[in-house]
Formats: C-alpha cells, structure tokens, sequence
C-alpha cells in the first residue's frame, strides 16, 4: 500500500469506518419492525456475544497498554498505577535546581559580605591610627557611615 494514500492513514480508514456503521446501523434499524420474533431473538442473542467479545478484547487491550482510570477536563488519558520514574524526576528537578540556585545566591551574599569585611579590617589595620581611636564609639559610627574607597 502506498502510505501517501489518503486511506491508509488512521484518522480517515477510522472515519470511513464510522460512517459505513451509521448507514448500516440506518438501515438495520428501518427494516427492524419487519422481522420475526424468532430470528429478533437470535439477533438479540448474537449482539450480546458480540458486545461480550468487544468487552473482553477492550479489556485486554488496556491492559497491554496501561488502564485507563479516566479522562481529564483537557481530554488527557488518566492510567491508574501510578506515575513512572521519568514523570517523578521531572516533577522533581525544577524543585531542586530552584533550591540550588537559592543556595548558591547565599552562599555568594555571605562571601561578598565576608570580603567587604576583610577589606575594611584590613584597611582599618594597616591605617596609622591610635589603638584608643578604635575604642571611641564616635569613631566606629563614623567608620560605619563614610563611603568607601
């Protein structure tokens, strides 16, 4: 078969299906009064093992594929048994690299306050200053206030 032919694609050959079962089920149901008692009664008899099979193959078939427990407001499958390991991780990773960009934000801060700091000590250290300058409080609000370098 050609795949480029439009009845070999799913969503068409499903369609044509469709519509063939409608216009059989149209015509089944106009002649429906006509028949007897007898073959009504086989007929009733041969839809219940048909639906029975349609059933028992629809079954088998989720099962293959994953349960569906329901369809959500968007029309998305629901499987029961729980989400896979790739699903978990990826609901999780966005979470751990979010708090391990937060940490590293910190511990930056902290270093660049350490090495402010360190400068001013250093500073304040290597200045000619007397050690009683150090003990005045006007001093130390006046270091605290002045711009840096």
């Amino acid at each position: 078969m050609n795949p480029q032919h439009p009845l070999t694609r799913p969503a068409v050959r499903d369609a044509l299906e469709l519509r063939l079962a409608k216009r059989i089920t149209a015509h089944l149901t106009e002649r429906s009064d006509e028949i007897d008692g007898d073959i009504a009664e086989r007929l009733r008899f041969a839809r219940e093992q048909a639906l029975e099979r349609a059933r028992t193959a629809r079954q088998t078939q989720e099962q293959a594929a994953g349960v569906l427990v329901g369809v959500s407001a968007a029309g998305a499958g629901i499987r029961a048994g729980g989400p896979s390991w790739w699903l978990r991780l990826a609901s999780v990773a966005p979470l751990v690299a979010l708090v391990g960009g937060l940490v590293l934000i910190q511990h930056g801060q902290s270093r660049a306050q350490i090495k402010v700091a360190a400068e001013l000590d250093a500073a304040l250290l290597g200045d000619d200053l007397p050690i009683n300058a150090y003990r005045d409080a006007g001093f130390v609000e006046y270091l605290k206030s002045a711009p840096g370098p």
